[in-house]
């Protein structure tokens, strides 16, 4: 059940060109599920949803991924309001597609842009609680400088033997290992079994469109896809 609270709140670092880390103290240890998300409080009628990077065993301090450029003001907004007033209002936690740990089928993580949030709460419960389920994050991005935890996540695939990360941009030059294109792409020309995987995914409402169409027609069950977008689309 979601609660509204005034929490502490700073910009940690900067991420990419465009993306920066907010840090949340919570005035108490709240639980949430790994993918859930928070509602920033702009007004009475303004809520501005953003997912909580963190893992789920950190309750009283969670991490946030804002994508903000100057022509985004749904996103700069809140940013601003972080510089001026150290704090923001929050409603959390909220989403219906988080992370379900008691399966057992292979799970696929897709995310667009900062939509990597999602998918990196999901990954380091999922790498804290049951390593041994085959998962695989596929993150898709213009080009290789926005995919601001490349390094720390081919390092966590090598620590990890059942834990595969395919990034894939729509620019690279000719020394990338990786995929070229649209990130679902790559999805369907990797994953043998997908039909048989539970997949989550978060980015632009128009890319979950296009992806669960595309996957409904290789006959990947509706109730195997994950993602807020879901019930808006």
């Amino acid at each position: 059940m979601s609660q509204q609270m005034t929490c502490k709140a700073e910009i940690s670092r900067q991420l990419a060109d465009a993306v920066w880390e907010v840090r949340l103290q919570l005035p108490q240890p709240v639980e949430f599920k790994a993918g859930q998300y928070l509602m920033v409080v702009m007004g009475e009628r303004d809520k501005r949803p953003f997912s909580i990077a963190s893992c789920p065993s950190n309750k009283s301090e969670w991490l946030l991924h804002v994508g903000a450029t100057p022509d985004n003001s749904y996103a700069m907004e809140v940013l601003d309001k972080v510089r001026a007033d150290g704090e923001l209002e929050i409603d959390a936690p909220d989403g219906v597609a988080f992370y379900r740990q008691e399966n057992t089928k292979p799970a696929v993580l897709i995310a667009g842009g900062t939509g990597f949030s999602y998918t990196y709460s999901i990954l380091q419960q999922h790498l804290r609680l049951s390593p041994e389920r085959p998962l695989t994050l596929y993150w898709g991005a213009k080009s290789l400088s926005d995919l601001y935890l490349h390094d720390e996540l081919e390092h966590l695939a090598s620590q990890y033997e059942h834990f595969d990360y395919h990034p894939v941009v729509e620019d690279a030059d000719n020394n990338w290992a990786y995929s070229i294109g649209l990130v679902h792409h790559a999805v369907m020309a990797r994953e043998q079994s997908l039909p048989e995987c539970e997949i989550y995914m978060a980015g632009r409402f128009e890319m979950i469109r296009v992806i669960r169409d595309d996957f409904v027609a290789k006959d990947v069950p509706l109730e195997n896809l994950y993602g807020d977008a879901l019930s808006f689309i």
